[in-house]
């Protein structure tokens, strides 16, 4: 979305946040795994977690965590010096992610501010650190929306095994209304996807991969087994798609966009 109209995206840049992206979202799993693991350890579904199972010891998560940390900063130090605040203002919701659900019904909206957040970092690393709002925050808070409906989705695999041991989500939160309550969050995602492409200039593509989207996790919210844990499974690992999908529209909408006059002027 960040890169100038008729280009594709910076490879360079592509590399880094995808691998930033691993080791970030890796290192809040093993935080993750670290703070939770007496709830894991009676959780049918995560019990063999390798620190829940004793596999990995706490000293052994503990280093494992350091080194992905080290690698992100690494990640980080690459970019645009303007980036750092930016990126080590992630580190809070990162770390607040475990916390929440046992203090809170909404740790999905906690996991959406985290899991997101390389939206806000993407369009600062392209433009020298400054952030345009009117693009970037409908992108974010789509996302948001967009991670509240598939976390929802997962965490209806543990709801009976949550009640038992404490743990807070939306699933348990909504329960009978979650059909309704996603379908609402689909309808901002796609909505709130289309102000940010308007207001970034995208083209037929764009849009086309936003009604795909939609149309992939409504399916979803309509045909979900909410007591089948293995059907919300399947349906939450279909999200891989609706990313595969955006980013596409993203690119091809951005490559067909067309050059500012200011650019044309200063190629002469």
């Amino acid at each position: 979305m960040a890169a100038p109209a008729g280009s594709l995206p910076d490879i360079r840049l592509l590399a880094l946040f995808g691998v930033g992206s691993f080791l970030m979202r890796g290192a809040g799993c093993t935080i993750n795994d670290m703070w939770d693991v007496d709830f894991d350890k009676k959780v049918e579904r995560t019990k063999s977690r390798p620190i829940a199972s004793g596999a990995l010891s706490y000293r052994q998560a503990t280093a494992f965590l350091a080194a992905q940390l080290t690698g992100a900063l690494a990640v980080l130090l690459s970019l645009d010096w303007n980036c750092f605040p930016l990126g080590a203002a992630a580190l809070l919701p990162v770390s607040l992610y475990p916390l929440a659900k046992r203090f809170t019904d909404w740790p999905q909206a906690v996991l959406g501010l985290t899991f997101n957040w390389g939206a806000v970092m993407g369009w600062a690393a392209v433009h020298g650190g400054s952030v345009d709002v009117s693009v970037i925050l409908p992108l974010y808070t789509a996302c948001i929306a967009w991670t509240l409906a598939y976390d929802t989705i997962y965490a209806h695999q543990d709801k009976k095994d949550d009640v038992l041991v404490g743990v807070r989500s939306t699933a348990l939160l909504f329960g009978e209304r979650s059909k309704t309550v996603l379908t609402g969050f689909a309808v901002s995602m796609a909505g709130l996807l289309a102000i940010s492409g308007y207001n970034a200039s995208q083209t037929l593509p764009y849009y086309a991969a936003v009604a795909l989207c939609y149309g992939h996790l409504q399916r979803q919210i309509s045909t979900v087994d909410w007591n089948n844990p293995a059907d919300c499974h399947t349906k939450f690992i279909s999200n891989q798609q609706i990313g595969a999908i955006l980013f596409a529209g993203i690119v091809l909408g951005t490559y067909l966009k067309s050059p500012s006059p200011a650019k044309e002027k200063s190629k002469e």
